[in-house]
């Protein structure tokens, strides 16, 4: 790049190529994510900008974020946020980066706590990491209140971090702890959580931008991926209002294992969201009354 004159459009189309090459999926949108963090600037500065030359300190910022994504680190890590439920949310290593998957949790249980509740009260997220979940529903429905928890200190302050941008953080209470340990002498109208379910066989197979960058712990769940949802089914009907409900994410083919755990636990109803391909991505166990 030294000695040459790089604008906006010529340097995306460079990008483009040199992490298809590496084998990136998104070559060109990850370029515009991180020439717009580099810049500053929305993604639309960038296509009305085309002709735009950086600087030599721009250039330098800029290659040093394309080597160390072609090394597979995640963009989100590497410009420090993610986008989420259309709110932008601080993410490190020591937290998992939000997925579109996970918005289908947050919506369905943004329209049955509307519809099925007067008085919204409390939720609890349970493994809150950046704190997407639950101040994503915070944000949406405004009489609502939470509790989090996560294991990881570094995850509570990440979450507590953006509770304060959001300007929620008087709504929402955190607490550091293992699952349901640190909420277990209170009542919630729903519990919700998207809890690390994928089997420890299966880590290998993973793509290395998950495997190698993001924290382990809030992906793996045992043998079968199945740990996590074991304790959450048999507890947390103690901590959930009688028409309340218990919301999980959960992975391919695990929707009869919850289905089965749901039962065995005496929930009084189990609901099935799929995801946009079809594919079984919501478990929702709704409280015996």
């Amino acid at each position: 790049m030294a000695g040459e004159v790089w604008t906006i459009g010529k340097l995306l189309k460079w990008t483009e190529d040199y992490f298809t090459k590496a084998g990136l999926d998104t070559p060109r949108l990850d370029g515009e994510v991180l020439l717009c963090h580099v810049l500053n600037k929305e993604r639309i500065h960038l296509y009305v900008h085309f002709d735009q030359p950086l600087t030599k300190e721009e250039l330098a910022r800029y290659k040093a974020c394309i080597k160390e994504r072609v090394q597979h680190k995640p963009v989100a890590y590497i410009v420090g946020h993610k986008d989420f439920m259309g709110l932008e949310f601080k993410v490190n290593e020591g937290t998992l980066i939000p997925r579109p998957d996970t918005e289908i949790l947050v919506e369905a249980v943004i329209s049955r706590l509307k519809t099925g509740m007067d008085n919204l009260g409390t939720i609890a997220d349970i493994g809150t990491g950046s704190g997407a979940i639950c101040l994503s529903l915070l944000n949406y429905l405004p009489d609502l209140k939470a509790a989090t928890v996560d294991i990881s200190p570094g995850a509570i302050e990440v979450a507590k971090e953006n509770a304060e941008r959001l300007g929620l953080s008087d709504r929402v209470e955190f607490f550091q702890g293992d699952m349901l340990e640190p909420i277990k002498d209170r009542k919630f109208s729903a519990i919700v959580s998207n809890p690390p379910y994928i089997p420890e066989g299966d880590i290998p197979g993973l793509e290395s931008d998950v495997k190698d960058y993001e924290p382990i712990s809030a992906l793996v769940a045992g043998p079968d991926g199945l740990d996590f949802y074991r304790r959450l089914v048999a507890e947390a009907g103690e901590l959930i209002a009688d028409d309340g409900f218990l919301a999980l994410e959960i992975g391919i083919n695990q929707a009869e294992s919850l289905m089965a755990l749901g039962q065995e636990h005496g929930w009084a109803r189990c609901e099935l969201i799929k995801d946009l391909a079809g594919i079984d991505r919501v478990v929702i166990l709704w409280k015996q009354k």
